[in-house]
């Protein structure tokens, strides 16, 4: 029985990457506000992205321990 449920639990995740990759539903899913793209990083992010870029170089600078 494992193996019966093991071919439709795979055949299901096939089909689910075949319908999500089909250019109707990328088409779709660019409608929904989650999904569409910024066309600039907004400044909270940016601000995160600096604060790691600058840990992550001090970690660097002062080596393993």
């Amino acid at each position: 029985m494992n193996g019966t449920n093991g071919e439709r639990r795979a055949k299901l995740a096939n089909d689910i990457r075949r319908q999500v990759g089909t250019e109707a539903t990328k088409r779709f899913l660019r409608t929904l506000p989650a999904f569409r793209l910024e066309r600039e990083v907004p400044k909270r992010l940016t601000d995160l992205l600096d604060r790691l870029e600058a840990a992550e170089a001090g970690k660097a600078g002062s080596g393993r321990r």
